[in-house]
């Protein structure tokens, strides 16, 4: 796993959506705070959405994103209904 900074959209060239748009981008996650962050954030999720590269906002989505991850690469996937998730 190979994780490195980049700038933020509004830092300029390289930033996060030249990422992105290079390929260099697998998963986001993305937890603006702040008028430039959701200004940026746009901008990642516009060039997310065009890459279909997966997008989280949040830091449980993106918890809930690893666990799943870590379960396909132990093959330990199970499915079940939301009901019986809840019980």
């Amino acid at each position: 796993l190979v994780v490195q900074s980049v700038n933020k959209v509004s830092e300029g060239s390289p930033h996060t959506v030249d990422a992105i748009e290079a390929g260099q981008v697998q998963l986001i996650i993305n937890t603006p705070l702040g008028r430039e962050a959701h200004t940026d954030g746009k901008e990642i999720r516009m060039a997310a959405t065009r890459h279909s590269i997966p997008l989280t906002t949040t830091l449980s989505a993106a918890a809930a994103a690893v666990n799943g991850i870590k379960a396909v690469k132990a093959h330990q996937l199970s499915a079940r209904s939301l009901q019986e998730h809840h019980k």
